[in-house]
C-alpha cells in the first residue's frame, strides 16, 4: 500500500481508478509524476483564477507568515482589514461589510443564517440545477444529484426552476420569453409558499457545475424586484463566478444588479490558502451593530489567505486581467467554440461568458437528446467518460459534468494556450460524434 492509498477522496468511488499524482504546476499547466503535462481547462475546481504558482502570491504568503502566521478572527489584522477594504470598494452598491470564512460552503451557511436572523423567517428558496456546497445547509439547498446521498438534510427549502433556454421547462422560443416565464413561475412559487415565511432566495449568478447557464436578459433584475416586493433576502452565490471568471469583479455587475448578500471564495485568492466570505449590504449588517451575530469560525479570514487575496487584487488590476477575460474570452474561446460547433454534430449548444463555457453534447441535434441521461451512472455514463478520458489522454483537463464539456481555464491563460486547448478539444469531440444518430 502506497502513501496515497490512505487518502479518502471526495465525491469519488474509493475503489475506482487511482487519480494521477500531480507533482508540479506553472501558469495554466500542471504535470504528474511521469512528466505528463495537462493544460488546465478547469482551473482545478474553478478556483485557480490567477494561475498556478504565481510568484507574487507565493511571496505575499511567505512575507505574511514571517510577520504573523495566524491570529484569531476576533481581533484586528492588517491583511484582513485591507482585503475587506479592497473587496468592498469593488463590490456593487451598499455591499460594504464582509464576514470572512474559509470556503464557499461556509459562506453559504452564514449567508442563510443572516437571512433567517434578520427576517425572522425560516424558509429558503433555491433553484433546481444548482450547487451550493457540501456542508449541512449548503447541500440541503443544492438542487442536483449530489444532494441525494446526503438526504434527509432537514433544510427548510422550496425549489424552483430557473431559466434554461436550451431545455426550457416552459417550451419558450426566445430568451425574452424564457425570462417572462421564469419570473412568472417564481412569483407563483413565492405566493404558494407564503411570502411571510420566506427568509431568502439563493441563486448562482451564472450556474456553474450544472451547465454554465447564463441568465437571459432581465431575469436577475426581475428576481431582485420580486425579492424587494416580498421582503426576501436575495443571496447571489458567486463562489464560482466571482473575481473575474466572467470578466467582472462580481458577475452580477454584468447585469447591473445589486443583491443583499454575495457569497464568494475560490477566485478571491485562487485557493492558494483556503478563504471565503459573505459580502453583506449595510442595511442588513447594521442590524448587528448592537446585537450579537450568532456565528464564527476559528480560521475565518486567516492572515495568510488574506495576504494572498490582497496581492491577487493588485495583480488583477496591474495586469488588466478583467479586460483580458472579456476580450480573449469572446474573441478566442467564444468564437473558437462556435467554430467547433459548426464541425461537430454532437454539440447541441455553445454557451458561456468570459472564461466560463459549456458545450452541451447531444445524440440528436434535432431532438436535443443528451449524450447521456440525467444523473447517469455505470454503462449509461460511458460516452461522457470516454470523452473526458480522451481529453486527459491528449493533455487537456476539462471541467466536465453531466452531458456537458465545460471549460474554465485560469484567467491568465494566453490566447495561444487557449487555441492549443481548442485544437485538442476538436480531436476529443470526435469521440462524442460517434454517438450521434
Amino acid at each position: 500500500m502506497s502513501a496515497a492509498d490512505h487518502v479518502f477522496y471526495p465525491w469519488s468511488v474509493q475503489g475506482g481508478p487511482n487519480p494521477p499524482m500531480i507533482t508540479g504546476a506553472s501558469g495554466s499547466w500542471f504535470w504528474d509524476e511521469h512528466g505528463k503535462k495537462y493544460l488546465d481547462f478547469s482551473s482545478q475546481l474553478v478556483n485557480v483564477n490567477i494561475g498556478h504558482q504565481h510568484p507574487e502570491l507565493i511571496a505575499a504568503i511567505v512575507e505574511q507568515a514571517q510577520l504573523l502566521a495566524t491570529i484569531s478572527p476576533t481581533v484586528g489584522n492588517q491583511a484582513r482589514s485591507e482585503l475587506a477594504r479592497l473587496i468592498t470598494e469593488r463590490a456593487p452598491g451598499q455591499l460594504n461589510r464582509i464576514l470572512f470564512t474559509t470556503g464557499g460552503a461556509e459562506a453559504v451557511e452564514h449567508a442563510v443564517r443572516l437571512a433567517r436572523s434578520c427576517t425572522g423567517r425560516t424558509k429558503m428558496l433555491a433553484a433546481y440545477r444548482s450547487y451550493h456546497g457540501g456542508t449541512g445547509t449548503a447541500i440541503g439547498l443544492t438542487g442536483e444529484p449530489r444532494r441525494w446521498g446526503a438526504e434527509p438534510t432537514n433544510v427548510d427549502v422550496t425549489r424552483f426552476f430557473a431559466p434554461y433556454p436550451y431545455r426550457s421547462p416552459w417550451g419558450t422560443s426566445s430568451p425574452e420569453e424564457e425570462t417572462a416565464a421564469a419570473l412568472s413561475h417564481l412569483r407563483q412559487v413565492i405566493e404558494l409558499e407564503g411570502p411571510n415565511h420566506i427568509a431568502g432566495l439563493i441563486l448562482e449568478t451564472v450556474v456553474g457545475t450544472n451547465g454554465v447557464l447564463v441568465p437571459p436578459p432581465g431575469y436577475l433584475a426581475g428576481v431582485r424586484a420580486l425579492c424587494d416586493e416580498f421582503g426576501i433576502v436575495y443571496i447571489a452565490d458567486e463562489v464560482m463566478v466571482g473575481f473575474g471568471r466572467v470578466g467582472e469583479w462580481f458577475a452580477v455587475q454584468a447585469w447591473e444588479v445589486e443583491p443583499d448578500i454575495i457569497t464568494f471564495a475560490k477566485g478571491v485568492n485562487s485557493g492558494y490558502v483556503p478563504l471565503g466570505g459573505v459580502l453583506i449590504a449595510e442595511r442588513i449588517a447594521q442590524r448587528y451593530d448592537d446585537t450579537l451575530y450568532p456565528g464564527g469560525l476559528t480560521y475565518a479570514g486567516h492572515p495568510l489567505a488574506c495576504a494572498a487575496g490582497v496581492a491577487s487584487i493588485g495583480i488583477f488590476e496591474r495586469d488588466g486581467i478583467l479586460d483580458h477575460v472579456r476580450t480573449v474570452g469572446a474573441d478566442v474561446l467564444g468564437k473558437g467554440l462556435q467554430e467547433l460547433a459548426s464541425r461537430h454534430p454532437s454539440i447541441g449548444e455553445v454557451r458561456g461568458l468570459g472564461f466560463f463555457w459549456a458545450l452541451e453534447l447531444v445524440r440528436d441535434p434535432a431532438t436535443r437528446e443528451p449524450l447521456i441521461p440525467f444523473a447517469a451512472t455505470g454503462a449509461a455514463a460511458e460516452p461522457m467518460l470516454r470523452v473526458t478520458a480522451a481529453a486527459k489522454e491528449r493533455g487537456v483537463w476539462p471541467f466536465n459534468a453531466g452531458n456537458r464539456f465545460q471549460i474554465a481555464p485560469p484567467l491568465t491563460t494566453s490566447a495561444d494556450d487557449l487555441r492549443t486547448g481548442l485544437e485538442l478539444v476538436d480531436e476529443v469531440l470526435e469521440v462524442a460524434d460517434e454517438y450521434v444518430r
